[in-house]
C-alpha cells in the first residue's frame, strides 16, 4: 500500500477527543490533523514524538491533514486503522500470504452473518468461500504485539460470526495486521479485554483460523512483511 501523497514531517503536540491531534510542522506552523484511530493508542501519542502527516485527499475535508505515521523507539508505526484491509487485500492478491493463496476473487465489505460485513471474502470455483476479518494491531508490550488495545464488543461479535460461517461449511480466518516492524510474536491482550479473549478461543475451537503478519514501513508505503507466531 502506497501513500497517496508525500508525507509531511512534524512533531506531535497533543492528541485529543480521539480523532483530533495538533502537530508542529518544520516551518513552525501548528496544524490540526485528523487522527484515524479511535483506540487507546497506548505508547503512540507522547508529546514531542516525530510524526508524518498526509495532506487531505478530499478538498472538502474538514481538516487539511491526516496523521499517518509516528516514530516509536526508533521505528515507524502506522496508526491508520483504515489501511490494514488494503494491505491485506494487496498481499492476498500477490499470494504473499501462503495460508490464503490460490483464490480467484477478493471482495470487500460483503454482507454476511447477522447484520455484519466481512472485510474480505475470498472465492474460487470448487473451493469453499473464505471469510476473512482483518484486525489492525499497533500495541506492543515487551517484544510482542498484542490485540486489542481497548475493549471491543464488535471484535467479539466478529469472532462469533466467523464461527457460524465455519459451522455452515465455509472457511473463516481472522488476520491480524501489525503496523510496525519491532515485534517477535503476537498474543491477545486478555487483561484489557477478557471478553474478546473468550470469543477468540471459542471461535478457534470451532475451526476459525488465526493468522498474524507484521509490516515493513517507510515514508512511501506500508507492505506486509513476515508472519508472527501466535503464542496466546
Amino acid at each position: 500500500m502506497e501513500f497517496h501523497a508525500t508525507l509531511i514531517p512534524a512533531t506531535l503536540l497533543r492528541r485529543y477527543k480521539r480523532f483530533l491531534s495538533d502537530h508542529r510542522l518544520t516551518d513552525g506552523r501548528v496544524v490540526m490533523a485528523h487522527c484515524p484511530n479511535p483506540g487507546a493508542m497506548t505508547g503512540l501519542d507522547p508529546p514531542g514524538a516525530e510524526t508524518w502527516l498526509a495532506p487531505a485527499r478530499n478538498p472538502k475535508a474538514k481538516l487539511d491533514y491526516s496523521w499517518e505515521l509516528v516514530r516509536v523507539d526508533g521505528g515507524l508505526v502506522g496508526l491508520n486503522t483504515g489501511h490494514p484491509n488494503r494491505i491485506a487485500q494487496e498481499a492476498i492478491a500477490e499470494d504473499s500470504i501462503p495460508e490464503l493463496a490460490g483464490y480467484e476473487s477478493i471482495r470487500r465489505e460483503v454482507a454476511y452473518g447477522r447484520n455484519s460485513r466481512v472485510d474480505l471474502l475470498l472465492e474460487r470455483a470448487g473451493r469453499p468461500p473464505c471469510y476473512v476479518e482483518v484486525k489492525n494491531v499497533h500495541l506492543k508490550r515487551d517484544d510482542g504485539a498484542e490485540f486489542p488495545d481497548s475493549v471491543t464488543a464488535r471484535g467479539a461479535k466478529h469472532m462469533a460470526e466467523l464461527a457460524r460461517m465455519v459451522d455452515g461449511g465455509a472457511r473463516a480466518a481472522v488476520l491480524f495486521i501489525v503496523q510496525r516492524e519491532d515485534c517477535d510474536s503476537f498474543s491477545l491482550a486478555r487483561d484489557i479485554d477478557p471478553g474478546y479473549g473468550e470469543a477468540f478461543d471459542a471461535a478457534r475451537a470451532r475451526g476459525v483460523e488465526a493468522l498474524c503478519y507484521c509490516c515493513k514501513l517507510s515514508l512511501a508505503s506500508i507492505r506486509l512483511d513476515r508472519a508472527l507466531p501466535i503464542i496466546g
